[in-house]
């Protein structure tokens, strides 16, 4: 059994990449851990509810993901190599170590609508190298694809870690020790699936393109696609995404007709290109419905984007409509 500092340490030297990559997917990694000691409590160590306070997406904040925010911060501060960092529960970005080489961006508990329910939420996180230069807003603003590495950390049945260098996913399992154990090397997202996860409530929201993908996915095998799908949703975006690699899907939360200023509700920067990174290190495809969510050139910290993401074949589909 492979644990996770022996895994790193070896991916590292393979792959020619920096010992202080490595120290800050450490960094962070060491954080989730902790969270998810915090999150398998729940009521007994009283982190459930909410916290009485709002972040700067103006909604409202449950105790554990202010809990998670700053468990986050505090292991990245601490390390070297961390320049500065962005979170989704913070106004702007922190700057933590003036010499460091790395940017961090996370969402600390994506999913939090659920906690007080006991469904899956996990941290998602990005590494981007930091640019030359003074730190400022414009450092973070990097296009997916020049993410450096990306991974989230589920807490669910099992606490789950998954991250990518960009040379593979890798999937760890926490045991009883506090410890990350290689349990799944290489996922593969189907090219084609049968499933797919949508906010149905939504649908006399969403534009044309949208309407009628679902209308023939519906439709099952009498209609255009031939073939019976099933509807998922958790309502948590990490465990959508999660099943997704395990075993293919397609998610969807596109941009609607409610706001002109919103083109959708997930974050492009915390949430999208994390995520679309490992699918498509996976096999798999994402974009926003218009163009790959990884070419998209970022305009602020807390943008949003409407988010098409999973197997090829859908993606692609969808991508079609919107054409």
């Amino acid at each position: 059994m492979q644990t996770f500092p022996s895994f790193l340490k070896q991916h590292l030297q393979t792959h020619q990449l920096p010992a202080e990559l490595g120290s800050v997917l450490e960094s962070t990694v060491a954080a989730c851990v902790e969270i998810s000691g915090k999150v398998r409590q729940g009521a007994l160590a009283g982190v459930l509810g909410e916290a009485g306070s709002g972040n700067v997406q103006g909604e409202d904040q449950k105790k554990l993901d202010v809990i998670a925010n700053t468990i986050l911060i505090e292991n990245l501060k601490a390390n070297p190599a961390v320049a500065g960092l962005a979170s989704e529960e913070e106004d702007t970005f922190v700057a933590c170590n003036e010499n460091g080489g790395y940017l961090v961006l996370f969402d600390p508990l994506d999913g939090s609508s659920n906690i007080d329910v006991n469904i899956s939420v996990g941290t998602i996180f990005s590494i981007l190298a930091k640019p030359a230069g003074a730190l400022e807003t414009q450092s973070f603003l990097q296009k997916g694809s020049e993410q450096v590495g990306s991974g989230y950390v589920l807490y669910g049945p099992q606490t789950q870690l998954v991250f990518t260098l960009k040379h593979g996913v890798f999937v760890f399992t926490l045991n009883n020790q506090n410890e990350f154990i290689l349990t799944n090397e290489n996922p593969s997202v189907p090219e084609q699936t049968k499933e797919y996860a949508i906010n149905a409530s939504n649908q006399r929201h969403w534009f044309a393109p949208v309407q009628q993908y679902i209308k023939l996915l519906m439709a099952g095998d009498t209609g255009a696609r031939g073939k019976n799908y099933n509807m998922r949703w958790v309502a948590s975006m990490v465990a959508e995404i999660h099943r997704i690699l395990m075993r293919g899907g397609v998610f969807l939360y596109p941009a609607d007709k409610r706001d002109p200023a919103k083109p959708g509700k997930l974050r492009l920067m915390y949430e999208a290109n994390p995520l679309s990174l490992i699918i498509e290190q996976a096999g798999g495809k994402s974009s926003n419905a218009v163009e790959n969510m990884l070419d998209i050139r970022p305009e602020g910290l807390h943008q949003r984007v409407a988010v098409v993401i999973g197997s090829k074949e859908e993606v692609e589909y969808v991508n079609r409509l919107h054409q």
